[in-house]
């Protein structure tokens, strides 16, 4: 009878055969906005490409730091084109249909390259405090082995709650609407449209942005507070401007990443945000970290800029040669 039960349950989800991305449409100057987004997308692929490139192949980056560098550079990589290339396709082609697989597969890969630029974020100031607050024990805390065993452990943890987040979407019935007011399959619109009990989707949701929001800010703002008052013991404010200007890149980074997101949490709570505005302020702030991250890197960065010169040196000499002849 029980069996019997069950089968008649699962009858009764219902799943669409798509779903129906809004995107940009409806949104004022949407050409304009599709091809700053296309201009953004190149920066970014060719950005971190570059990034990934010269940190793979340059022992002298083999490093701690770099390593989480690499990480970023690859989420990096990995978000901007779980969602670009779909969005300009579905505008372009006037095609915004997603099939339901299509969608959960979307929804898995969006979130879980977000989820993994946030706690690489919090990994990189884990590096920078014990830099600083602990100098003398930093090659015992912080090695290749340890960093790397960070990162797999992160990529493990943030694969398998985002996969289990992503496979409860089935337990899901969808049988009013099939709209997502979103640019790519967010998790929150599309539980949203759930005529069944989504209580463990939402309590889902908010332990996500609990985790990959949140705390990585918390832990952050403790991190560099702990270096402040490291720095405060200095003498010299020599000594001190040099030890800051190795954290430079990691602030612009953390501020690029989670500013535009709080932003507009924060407005949306004091007032009502349009679903025009939201998309608008978070596909921004999707797509801003991935493009300016490998450019503050390479101006903040001696080590990569210099090896930047000495790739450009040896492509120009040689046409230069060829010209002279």
């Amino acid at each position: 009878m029980s069996s019997t039960n069950a089968f008649f349950q699962n009858m009764s989800i219902v799943h669409p055969e798509y779903f129906f991305i809004v995107g940009l449409s409806g949104i004022p100057y949407s050409n304009y906005y599709c091809i700053f987004l296309l201009i953004a997308y190149f920066i970014a692929v060719i950005g971190n490409s570059i990034v990934l490139l010269i940190i793979a192949l340059e022992r002298s980056l083999h490093c701690p730091k770099y390593i989480g560098v690499f990480n970023l550079a690859l989420a990096d990589l990995g978000e901007t084109n779980a969602w670009i290339p779909n969005m300009m396709n579905a505008f372009f082609s006037d095609s915004q249909y997603m099939s339901y697989n299509a969608c959960l597969a979307n929804m898995f890969f969006v979130n879980l390259f977000i989820s993994v630029q946030s706690t690489t974020l919090v990994v990189l100031a884990f590096d920078r405090f014990i830099a600083i607050c602990l100098p003398l024990r930093y090659h015992a805390i912080v090695n290749n082995t340890v960093m790397s065993l960070m990162f797999v452990v992160l990529w493990m943890f943030n694969s398998s709650l985002v996969a289990l987040s992503t496979s409860l979407m089935n337990q899901l019935s969808f049988c009013k609407s099939n709209v997502v007011q979103s640019f790519y399959c967010d998790y929150g619109p599309v539980s949203r449209l759930a005529c069944n009990n989504n209580s463990l989707n939402l309590f889902l949701t908010n332990l996500i942005a609990a985790l990959f929001l949140i705390a990585p800010v918390f832990i952050i703002v403790l991190s560099y507070l702990g270096i402040f008052f490291a720095l405060s013991k200095i003498t010299t404010w020599e000594a001190r401007l040099k030890a800051l200007k190795t954290c430079v890149s990691h602030l612009l980074l953390v501020v690029t990443f989670f500013l535009p997101i709080i932003c507009m949490f924060i407005a949306s709570s004091f007032t009502y945000i349009t679903p025009n505005a939201r998309i608008v302020s978070l596909s921004l702030s999707f797509t801003l970290p991935p493009m300016l991250n490998p450019i503050i890197y390479v101006l903040n960065t001696a080590e990569i800029r210099v090896l930047i010169r000495k790739l450009l040196k040896n492509k120009i000499m040689p046409i230069r040669k060829n010209i002279l002849k």
